[in-house]
């Protein structure tokens, strides 16, 4: 168990009055978590300090050669004022593995969670109220060490901020639009595909400019070694309803990120009977089905916004309409009942709560 150590910040944030404006990933809270690593030491200095800059020399390899990793999870508020977490076993689980392939220290799954939870707590009052709203909380690892060559460092720095975060859906939810990137790809086998780091998200950003300028929200990538098959939508998990079977891509390859709401969607979907299958799936598969009227929906997900519908996928300059541009029933079960189990609304059967204090 972690002994904590607490810095009182000389001065507070005024919190935001306006709970419709809070956007995502702008406003940050009072204080975060620190705890370095130094090898034949350990995990060390634990401690809950004023938010503010982290100080690194102009070498640290983290800034040359990229060996850092990051997690993504929210705190609620429920209707009677009780703080929760939705299922932070599997983020960090997904840490630890991203920790291996990186080769930054594993960290005890109970050292995080003691550490996730005693910084929410510290900073509950910023837990918004409204509907839809949460604290997104990002835990990180940079290393640390100073030098300019390409091995692993010996010292690194875990941090946790948090986040006030609005309704992702503050007018209701649309379908978007997503376009196939033909050219560039994410991630390719035996690569990071799986990993949550931040390379990988800068690959993408020059097909998620692309599909902007043309005025689509997403991009739909594919493998990187055929070109054939479907990775993933953007930052999220991607499903396809096609006969009845709800189908999403494989995760053996390696080249796609186990999002934790994508196995939430599959373990809900099995819970109520559905047909699922979790295994390559060819664009050209998807095309058919929509030509042939068997594409019956699409939806990716996410921790940000859990559930989101697809209405229309352009592939090679063809726009194919799904749904009729409406969100589906598969989408609309799962996005409610998945966001009734983290707002504490309905019962959570699977376990999948985990209480932090009261607000």
């Amino acid at each position: 168990m972690l002994n904590i150590r607490f810095e009182q910040a000389k001065t507070l944030k005024e919190k935001p009055q306006d709970e419709t404006k809070l956007g995502f990933g702008h406003i940050f809270t009072d204080y975060m978590f620190q705890m370095n690593y130094l090898e034949g030491k350990g995990w060390y200095d634990p401690r809950i300090v004023p938010y503010g800059p982290i100080s690194l020399d102009p070498c640290c390899v983290v800034f040359h050669y990229a060996q850092e990793m990051f997690e993504g999870l929210k705190a609620y508020r429920t209707a009677d004022n009780r703080i929760q977490l939705f299922r932070p076993d599997k983020n960090i689980e997904r840490l630890n593995r991203t920790n291996e392939r990186m080769c930054i220290p594993q960290m005890h799954p109970a050292d995080v969670l003691q550490a996730i939870k005693a910084l929410v707590e510290v900073e509950k009052d910023w837990i918004p109220h409204s509907e839809g709203t949460s604290l997104y909380i990002r835990p990180f690892i940079i290393a640390t060490d100073c030098h300019l060559g390409v091995h692993p460092s010996k010292s690194y720095l875990f941090t946790i901020i948090l986040s006030p975060s609005g309704s992702y859906y503050a007018a209701g939810i649309n379908p978007v639009k997503i376009i196939v990137e033909s050219e560039y790809v994410r991630a390719v086998r035996g690569g990071t595909g799986f990993a949550k780091v931040g390379g990988n998200y800068a690959a993408s950003l020059i097909g998620q400019q692309k599909a902007e300028e043309l005025g689509y929200a997403q991009v739909l990538w594919l493998d990187g070694i055929e070109h054939k098959y479907i990775d993933e939508v953007g930052a999220m998990n991607v499903f396809f309803v096609i006969d009845g079977e709800v189908i999403t891509p494989t995760l053996e390859k390696g080249n796609i990120l186990p999002g934790v709401t994508r196995a939430s969607c599959i373990d809900m979907l099995r819970s109520k009977g559905y047909r699922v299958s979790e295994r390559p799936l060819a664009l050209e598969e998807v095309r058919v089905a929509a030509e042939e009227g068997r594409l019956n929906e699409a939806f990716g997900s996410g921790t940000a916004a859990v559930v989101s519908p697809i209405g229309e996928l352009n592939i090679d300059g063809k726009t194919l309409v799904i749904n009729h541009n409406e969100i589906g029933p598969i989408a609309r079960m799962l996005y409610d009942e998945l966001t009734g189990i983290q707002w504490g609304r309905i019962p959570d059967p699977f376990h999948w709560v985990e209480p932090v204090c009261k607000g």
